[in-house]
């Protein structure tokens, strides 16, 4: 555990540093901008700590993950608000109800007077919701800038450069990553930050819908993040008239008040991941990697960093190893 070097300072990045940093290393992290992820897809994530409702099309590492996420972003950045998820959708939709149903667990159904007791505002809106209640949510930047304030106090910044001499180097670019790792991909999401005082929300809100669903994440102040598209893309830094228009339509059906919300940000990115959508550690371009958190940034860094940490200071396999053709 002698120095290490962290090429990015996105949420993987970050939570790499918090974990080695905590075992004793020299850590130092690069990254050409100076904002710790604030460029790139960890910036512009809900926030939502959802692992059942994520296990819907996710694989079972996501929920077994997912669960211990919760408690590591409150030890390591706080601020994470524990009262649930809630899913919902029109009655003309209600077979996309139960279908998430039969693909998830840790739900509870409740019909329409337990929903307006968990979010008054949505009373008389829907007569059937799915409740997650052991899910949480946080703000994604807020949780940035904890790690990196809790970084700083060791002495640990952000770099635009790797420092001179020997040293374990790992790489945790995303997609800045395929010029070592040529099978990752681009998979665009695109966001908007509202501004809607009329509503009160004290948790996460799926509105399931067959060709667009949404999610509506809380920030406090009136302030929602509304997301998100997934679109099969590299593209980055725009969004597109056609999906501010599906998105904020998708909210309207939510509660007619955000017809009138302010829209304070957009923004879209694209998520780095691999063809089975899991997240990898391995060696390739001479350095170690971790990378392909998929849409699952926030859930399953803090496994990925422990993995690799684990690795660095034992030499134990971690789970996600992925070996190519020429290192079997």
């Amino acid at each position: 555990m002698s120095r290490v070097t962290i090429l990015g300072a996105g949420v993987l990045g970050l939570a790499l540093a918090t974990e080695l940093a905590a075992r004793g290393a020299d850590v130092h992290l690069v990254d050409p901008h100076p904002v710790p992820g604030g460029h790139g897809c960890s910036w512009w994530a809900g926030g939502m700590l959802a692992p059942c409702c994520e296990f819907e099309n996710a694989e079972e590492p996501v929920l077994r993950y997912g669960r211990a996420a919760i408690d590591w972003w409150d030890r390591h950045a706080g601020g994470v608000t524990r009262a649930g998820t809630l899913v919902v959708t029109p009655a003309r939709d209600r077979r996309e109800l139960d279908r998430f149903a039969r693909r998830t667990e840790g739900f509870e159904v409740i019909g329409a007077d337990p929903l307006a007791a968990l979010e008054p505002d949505m009373a008389g809106r829907f007569d059937r919701a799915l409740f997650f209640p052991a899910e949480a949510h946080l703000d994604p930047r807020a949780a940035l800038a904890a790690l990196h304030g809790g970084l700083a106090r060791r002495g640990i910044t952000v770099a635009a450069a790797p420092p001179a001499g020997p040293g374990q180097v790992i790489d945790c670019r995303g997609l800045a990553a395929r010029d070592i790792l040529p099978d990752l991909r681009g998979v665009r999401g695109e966001m908007l930050v509202l501004r809607c005082p009329e509503v009160t929300l004290s948790r996460p809100v799926r509105l399931l819908h067959p060709r667009v669903p949404i999610y509506l994440v809380p920030r406090g102040g009136g302030l929602y993040m509304l997301g998100a598209t997934m679109i099969e893309s590299d593209r980055r830094g725009v969004v597109t008239a056609r999906s501010v228009l599906e998105l904020l339509s998708a909210a309207y059906a939510l509660h007619p008040a955000f017809g009138e919300a302010e829209i304070v940000e957009l923004g879209a990115d694209a998520r780095p991941a691999f063809p089975d959508n899991l997240p990898r550690i391995g060696r390739a371009g001479g350095r170690l990697y971790a990378n392909g958190l998929y849409r699952h940034g926030y859930l399953l860094a803090p496994a990925v960093a422990m993995q690799m940490a684990d690795h660095i200071e034992t030499g134990a396999k971690p789970e996600f190893w992925h070996e190519t053709d020429d290192q079997r």
